[in-house]
């Protein structure tokens, strides 16, 4: 660790890291970019207080395997320090370190989902009054961290995206929500693989004879329940990193179909990636900055006026379309 950090703009990326992965690289990096920061600590916490213990690597373990992911990283740095100053909780840590560094300027970092839960932290209004935050975006979480409590109390704080690079030298309470590239990684994912992965290596070998396969007569291929074909296409969109999944309930309502899907997508190649993955009555919308834009229907139309800067246009090749699956 360096203690002799001076005038540095530092962001802090605290968590379990249970274990580290890429989506904290992701986090990291934009912040180094989109904040004008020199460095980015990642906070590796003795014990999540509202986390359990069972299921948690040891504290060593999780700082080392930190290290060896942050290796190579120009300006990231992990450290240990909480289990040194004492602290456990956010705004406990956040006031520690300003008075061991009062010549840095320090910025806190945080995924959408920890901005939707920060009222059950302690003490989580000091932390928007003990330094800036900077709140990336996670998948699905945009619309409930920002309708979020944490979000409303101080939504006279929240500063433009133009102004983010001067956010660590603002007086908090001063943040800023990023809607940026998603990344589906989670500590919760990676360990529910790897859980997965070692069950199947613990799996006995069952051996068949090939005659008792013969035998087996090839079974008619039959029509997946709605319910089923509903979660594969859920899955198949997030897959495809739609950001706002929202499922409307038809049944009863109408023959054409049980339920209807609509996503969202931040460009015009995103959408046409999604639309190529219906399945069912699916509908999929094209975010324009804060607007929407109307739904698209097959057939040919001329290019939308409301498309964001940069986007290629809707061309017939490219332009979403409703599907539905034969009732």
């Amino acid at each position: 660790m360096y203690w002799s950090v001076g005038r540095r703009r530092i962001g802090i990326l605290g968590g379990s890291f249970n274990p580290a992965h890429g989506g904290h690289l992701h986090i990291s990096r934009l912040a180094l970019s989109r904040l004008d920061l020199d460095e980015v600590w990642w906070l590796v916490s003795p014990q999540n207080p509202l986390k359990p213990a069972a299921g948690m690597t040891p504290f060593a373990a999780r700082l080392d395997a930190a290290e060896r992911v942050a290796a190579g990283e120009r300006g990231i740095r992990v450290t240990g320090i909480e289990a040194r100053l004492g602290s456990t909780y956010t705004a406990d840590t956040l006031r520690s370190l300003r008075r061991r560094f009062p010549r840095a300027r320090f910025v806190w970092l945080m995924g959408g989902d920890n901005l939707a839960q920060l009222p059950y932290w302690k003490q989580w209004q000091e932390i928007f009054r003990t330094a800036p935050i900077a709140v990336f975006d996670r998948p699905r979480t945009a619309l409930p961290a920002l309708a979020g409590i944490a979000a409303r109390r101080f939504a006279r704080a929240r500063v433009p995206i133009p102004a983010a690079r001067r956010l660590v030298l603002m007086a908090p309470p001063a943040w800023v929500f990023f809607h940026t590239r998603l990344d589906p990684r989670s500590a919760t994912g990676i360990r529910a693989e790897q859980a997965s992965q070692t069950l199947k290596e613990n799996e006995p070998e069952v051996h068949v004879e090939a005659s008792a396969i013969a035998t087996l007569a090839p079974r008619r291929r039959q029509a997946l329940p709605a319910p089923e074909l509903l979660r594969r296409i859920i899955d198949s969109l997030e897959d495809g990193k739609a950001e706002e999944i929202v499922t409307i309930d038809l049944a009863g309502k109408t023959t054409i179909a049980d339920y209807m899907v609509v996503a969202t997508g931040r460009s015009a190649r995103q959408v046409a990636a999604l639309s190529g993955r219906k399945s069912a009555a699916i509908t999929i919308s094209k975010r324009c900055g804060d607007r929407r834009c109307p739904t698209a229907r097959p057939g040919p139309r001329p290019p939308s006026n409301l498309q964001g800067q940069g986007d290629p246009p809707l061309s017939s090749r490219h332009r979403p379309a409703a599907a539905r699956s034969a009732p």
